[in-house]
């Protein structure tokens, strides 16, 4: 039965525009610079004014304070109700927002590039080492299968049948196993050594079998070939016994094996990979004074179109009863309004960008200005969010995609983060400070007789810092560090 009632209820909405910030400020400044490219391209009514006419009059505007209040997106949709055109005529609200603070200390920044060589990637050099090679057309699309299949890695971890089912069915060729197998040999035999391996053993044995047989190399062959599980995990006493040698000729051969690459692929993107970082700040020490600057390509000059103004102005809307006059101003209107709400969001991902960056400066300043790790306070999202009275997920998403440029290196913002440790003498110190000590001992430690994490635990509890064994092996984890049998040397 059907009944009717009332209920009330709490509900919270995010409207397009606080939709729009948030998307805007979670993006790095790459990717940034290509969401502008977008909406310029989309909406006509929306200028970069680095690429209008420079003879066109400008008029001075008045700079924006960082610390200045920001109107939410809501309080901005509620502007926008009234139909008003001489909203879109004050334009002195619109243009060249943050230009009191936005720009690097390098003038000509915007003008630099950095070079990058232009090179074939990995695949194209193994297609070119193909086609060197006198195959047939049968081979050679069984060639060209097999570097298809390749992992980033230089590996072969898809399985004979699967690239013949491959063939057969996109290209209609169909092969049997062993045709495979021997242009497979064929690609092992290519540049970066190791390619084409389908396991790491494989990887390893075309190595060595590439260089001068000597008896140390015939002898890591058999260690690769026979006991590759007793050499991963360091065994040395045991591979000693089976291999009937001692301890100098072991650690002959073991040099020999970790001069071999084991990931043929990965050599050839490390570059590439390096070059994608692109700092959105960039914090200048000038004696003894942190000068903290945003990336001008995180600020970029936009304006609505005057033209479009114009054009809307000088619609008579008293006497709108021509349908195809409506849908044109209803469409101008739309333009103007989503170009109007795009610089507000801009505006407003700088101020929320540099409320944080100088947040996490002041809060961290003898690091920035030392570099030194043990500077580091501890510090987590929420400490961040109260002072600059911002929600937690806004300073989340800032400190996840943003990175800043020192003068002591590149680092993402996020790594400035870390929970507290209390000290035997009650002082709250980071656990970055903690994970530097840590490293410092595993460093310097005696590697024929590597420290186990009870005895790290114990070293460090002499240093003042109470922290359990589970928490020395949780933090050798968070550093990539191995346990102590498996950093053991000869």
């Amino acid at each position: 039965m059907l009944k009717q009632r009332l209920q009330q209820r709490l509900l919270q909405k995010l409207s397009p525009q606080q939709i729009q910030f948030i998307k805007l400020l979670q993006i790095p400044t790459v990717a940034l610079d290509a969401r502008i490219k977008d909406e310029l391209e989309n909406n006509p009514a929306l200028e970069d004014l680095s690429l209008t006419n420079m003879d066109e009059p400008r008029e001075d505007y008045p700079d924006h304070d960082i610390e200045g209040e920001v109107n939410s997106p809501q309080e901005r949709q509620d502007d926008y109700e009234e139909f008003n055109v001489d909203d879109y005529l004050q334009e002195d609200s619109l243009h060249e927002y943050g230009s009191a603070y936005n720009q690097s200390n390098d003038p000509d920044e915007e003008s630099k590039e950095i070079p990058i060589a232009i090179q074939n990637s990995f695949l194209e050099n193994l297609q070119a080492q193909l086609r060197l090679v006198p195959l047939d057309d049968k081979d050679l699309k069984i060639g060209q299968q097999i570097i298809g299949s390749l992992d980033d890695d230089g590996y072969l971890r898809r399985s004979t049948i699967s690239m013949m089912d491959d063939l057969a069915f996109s290209q209609n060729i169909f092969v049997e196993e062993h045709e495979v197998e021997k242009v497979l040999s064929i690609v092992q035999s290519f540049d970066p050594s190791g390619v084409g391996a389908r396991n790491l053993q494989e990887c390893l044995m075309i190595q060595l079998r590439k260089k001068e047989q000597t008896l140390v190399v015939e002898k890591a062959i058999l260690v690769i070939d026979k006991y590759l599980d007793e050499f991963t995990k360091k065994h040395y006493d045991k591979l000693e016994k089976l291999l009937a040698m001692d301890s100098g000729e072991l650690k002959e051969i073991i040099h020999e094996i970790l001069k071999l690459n084991p990931k043929p692929g990965d050599s050839n993107t490390a570059t590439t990979k390096e070059l994608q970082v692109i700092p959105d700040f960039y914090i200048a020490n000038n004696n003894g004074v942190l000068l903290l600057t945003l990336n001008s390509k995180n600020a970029p000059e936009l304006r609505v179109s005057r033209s479009y103004q114009e054009m809307f102005e000088h619609y008579d809307k008293t006497t709108q009863k021509d349908k195809k006059l409506k849908e044109a101003i209803q469409f101008v209107k739309q333009k103007l309004d989503s170009a109007k709400w795009f610089i507000d969001a801009i505006k407003q991902r700088q101020q929320t960008l540099l409320k944080t960056m100088n947040t996490i400066i002041n809060y961290q300043y003898e690091y920035f200005l030392t570099g030194d790790e043990k500077k580091i306070k501890p510090m987590i999202l929420k400490d961040i969010a109260d002072r600059i009275g911002m929600d937690i997920s806004t300073v989340s998403r800032v400190a996840n995609s943003k990175y800043v440029q020192t003068e002591f290196g590149t680092f993402l913002l996020k790594s400035f983060f870390s929970e507290a440790i209390q000290m035997d003498t009650g002082e709250e110190v980071s656990n970055k400070e903690v994970k530097k000590i840590l490293m410092e001992c595993i460093s310097t430690e005696d590697k024929h007789h590597p420290l186990a994490d009870e005895k790290l635990a114990d070293i460090l509890k002499e240093k003042g810092y109470g922290i359990a064994r589970r928490t020395i092996a949780k933090y050798r984890e968070e550093l990539n560090i191995p346990v102590a049998r498996l950093r053991k040397e000869l």
